[in-house]
């Protein structure tokens, strides 16, 4: 009993500190109301962006065809603006968005849509209630965020199921976009076609599951990958991770390009069936659309496919473009495939240009890209680079350039200085290469839109 009562003493005490210490015993403190927020990039031909809205809204270098995390931030009206990132680290402001209201309880997806060579970029808020998801149920929210794509039906059905006017999910034109679908869990087929016809299917995601519990948002973007549709499908989950659906006839595209000098014309081989027929230096194939999977290549004399130079075993993923080239010396019996990954993606606002190391002869190289042909002074852009080693994709602001390869440590040139015109929208891949029959002086294999 007495130490219920010191207990009870106690609690009456700390009641009496605590009121000698507030100023008003009415008071009431409710924390602010939330919402959440997060931003995806679906403007294909636009760089990176940075947005702004304020301290607690703030995301850096996101790219096309990605979502920022999730954002928890305090309901009211915000200032929101999008710059686009330029080479040589300036900016653009393409999106300012003044006054935008994020209501409590609300989840808000803001999209950045339309086009950069077309001035058209513009923010796109899908919003839904803070809400939980139903049990054994999956919530799927489906916006058209892609530029290139007319209105269309969105078909989600049975991943057997046949195509019917009673199929349609939704009839959806650009920027617009559906209200939260409860689905059971499961697995399903989304089928795109044109809006008020069954024919052609121009998206089809092949069987896809949304589990029990799961929260997205699927968008339709312009399309990245390899493949005739138009579209792919971005989803992005409550809490801002994403993942690509692609077409389910989504080829490999892939070219290849002869660089052995002292190499005669070649026929390529795949899985033993000839593919590319007499392919002569220093030539290269435009894209071929390979169905993806497993291949044996291999690259053969043309006029005798018995004598084989090059035997490799390549994995094409679907969707996906590559390079593939022919590199070495038949003299020196060391020819080997170069495999290059490839990103067609084309940028308004800039030129993207790539230069891959192709030469026997040269060594490792340093590469200027400068403004005027004098490299006196000038520090290599990219230094050191081996046979086989290119740039990557480098941004550059559209205009004049002037190139020259030297080797590393050198100022004397081994191939330029070439002048070179660069064009926004447009991407330039070249590929240094003896003269034929492995001699001086080098030269340029050009790709991409240095082709034409």
């Amino acid at each position: 009993m007495r130490n219920v009562k010191q207990l009870l003493l106690t609690s009456a005490m700390l009641a009496v500190l605590a009121g000698c210490n507030s100023d008003n015993d009415d008071t009431v403190i409710t924390p602010p109301k939330a919402a959440t927020i997060k931003v995806v990039h679906a403007v294909s031909d636009a760089p990176a962006v940075n947005v702004d809205g304020g301290s607690s809204i703030a995301v850096r270098q996101l790219a096309f065809g990605s979502s920022s995390p999730q954002l928890t931030v305090d309901a009211g009206s915000y200032n929101l603006t999008v710059d686009a990132l330029l080479p040589g680290s300036t900016t653009a402001r393409v999106i300012n968005a003044p006054s935008v209201n994020l209501q409590a309880d609300t989840n808000y997806t803001v999209f950045a849509t339309g086009s950069a060579a077309g001035n058209s970029i513009a923010p796109l808020v899908v919003s839904s209630p803070i809400a939980a998801v139903a049990a054994g149920t999956a919530r799927v929210q489906v916006v058209h965020a892609a530029s290139a794509a007319p209105t269309v039906d969105i078909h989600v059905t049975a991943p057997d199921a046949v195509l019917s006017g009673s199929t349609v999910a939704a009839t959806l034109a650009f920027t617009k976009f559906t209200a939260p679908l409860a689905l059971n869990a499961g697995n399903y087929r989304v089928r795109i076609t044109p809006a008020g016809a069954l024919t052609p299917v121009v998206f089809d995601s092949g069987t896809v599951s949304f589990a029990a519990g799961t929260d997205v948002t699927v968008a339709a973007i312009n399309n990245r990958f390899a493949g005739k549709s138009p579209v792919s499908l971005l989803a992005v989950n409550a809490n801002g991770s994403s993942a690509d659906i692609r077409d389910a006839n989504s080829t490999a595209d892939v070219r290849v390009v002869h660089a052995v000098s002292d190499a005669p014309a070649v026929d390529i081989l795949l899985n033993n069936t000839k593919a590319i027929p007499n392919l002569s230096f220093p030539n290269a194939t435009g894209y071929n659309n390979l169905a993806p999977g497993a291949y044996n290549v291999k690259v053969a004399a043309a006029a005798d496919n018995a004598v084989v130079v090059i035997n490799a075993d390549l994995t094409l993923a679907a969707g996906s473009y590559g390079t593939i080239i022919a590199t070495g010396s038949l003299g020196q019996n060391n020819i080997t495939p170069l495999v290059l990954a490839d990103n067609p993606r084309r940028i308004a606002t800039a030129a993207q240009l790539r230069l891959v190391h192709g030469s026997t002869l040269a060594g490792n190289v340093d590469i200027y890209v400068t403004k005027t042909p004098d490299i006196t002074a000038a520090t290599p852009n990219f230094s050191n680079v081996p046979f086989k080693g290119d740039t990557g994709y480098v941004q550059l602001t559209p205009g004049e350039y002037v190139v020259t390869v030297t080797p590393a440590g050198s100022k004397n040139a081994a191939i330029g200085p070439l002048t070179l015109n660069l064009a926004g929208n447009k991407i330039y891949t070249a590929v240094a290469r003896d003269s034929a029959g492995r001699a001086a002086p080098l030269s340029l294999i050009l790709l991409d839109d240095f082709a034409g």
